[in-house]
């Protein structure tokens, strides 16, 4: 199975806010930041970011840049490659992921296609990739 390391990659910049962000939520709240990719959007997957208070069984898990990441394995085979970045603009703002699994996308970059071969490969992983069982 794949090491998260090759799955996602967090920028230092993005590494920073998330950090920030974790000092504002409740003691125990915030252990880990959880990647996941879940059915919906208008491309088909939409991406999820959030805190969570550690790994569940099966997850990757690695720490970059002072950020520990979990990835459930759903998520996994969609996440390869992937490159998580903040942007701080006056156009836009927000964590922005640039992902070489997605053929295509919806404009505002929340929700993303991919090949049927790695759809496949992902489904037979079962779960609903947000760290359900």
């Amino acid at each position: 199975m794949a090491t998260v390391e090759t799955l996602v990659e967090l920028t230092e910049r993005a590494a920073e806010k998330v950090r920030e962000l974790q000092s504002t939520e409740p003691a125990g709240e915030a252990g880990v930041l959880r990647i996941a990719v879940q059915g919906g959007g208008c491309s088909g997957f939409e991406y999820g970011l959030g805190f969570d208070r550690g790994a569940a069984e099966g997850d990757h898990s690695l720490e970059q840049h002072g950020v520990t990441i979990v990835v459930d394995p759903f998520s996994a085979p969609y996440l390869t490659g992937a490159t998580i970045d903040w942007l701080d603009g006056l156009q836009e703002s927000g964590f922005k992921i640039e992902n070489p699994q997605a053929t295509s996308s919806c404009g505002c970059g929340h929700s993303f296609q991919v090949d049927e071969e790695t759809a496949a490969d992902a489904q037979a992983g079962g779960s609903c990739g947000s760290g359900c069982g």
